[in-house]
This record gives structure tokens, C-alpha cells and sequence, in this order.
């Protein structure tokens, strides 16, 4: 059975916040560090530092998840991501990344 993931990542200032889902969070993250798709939000604000993340069993459970915390407000989403990383580091640090 194949994960699907949410996660919040933000940039270096932590002053912007997008969220999104994938099946594959290591190929996605890397995508947002090399700005892979140049004329996304997440590139236009420099967003590749992965502050927050959750793991589904199916993709349909992670896109009900996407929708709640997109429609969440600013100071809520904060919330989330300080109960498990209140030091917004970047949970990617030391992460492999190597696609074929």
C-alpha cells in the first residue's frame, strides 16, 4: 500500500506558509528545493523548508487533511506545526535526496 503525506513548508524567514499533499514526500520536497515547477507559489516565495508533515495509508485521506488545514487560519496552522517542531527547523535536513 502506497503513503500519501501533507506538509507545510515555508521559507527562510518562516513568513509565508503552503501547504500541500503527495504521494511521495521525499521527490516533492526535493522538487520545492530545486524550484522544479518555477512559476508555483511555492517557488515565487521561496518555500522549501519542510516544517511539518503527516503520513495517510490512502491519497483520498490526505487531500480531506490538505483541504481542513488550507481552510485553517494562520494562528491554527501555527499551532500545528509548534506542538511537533516548535523550533521550525527544517525536517528535511539530512535527507538523501537521489531520483533516477
Amino acid at each position: 500500500m502506497n503513503k500519501s503525506y501533507i506538509y507545510i513548508i515555508t521559507n527562510k524567514n518562516n513568513t509565508v506558509l503552503y501547504t500541500g499533499v503527495t504521494s511521495n514526500l521525499l521527490k516533492r520536497i526535493y522538487q520545492h528545493k530545486i524550484k522544479h515547477y518555477k512559476n508555483s507559489f511555492a517557488s515565487k516565495y521561496n518555500c522549501d523548508k519542510l516544517i511539518y508533515f503527516e503520513e495517510f495509508d490512502s491519497i483520498d485521506e490526505a487531500i480531506k487533511r490538505e483541504k481542513q488545514i488550507k481552510n485553517y487560519k494562520r494562528f491554527k496552522k501555527i499551532n500545528l506545526i509548534n506542538q511537533n517542531n516548535n523550533e521550525w527547523n527544517d525536517l528535511s535536513d539530512g535527507w538523501l535526496f537521489y531520483f533516477d
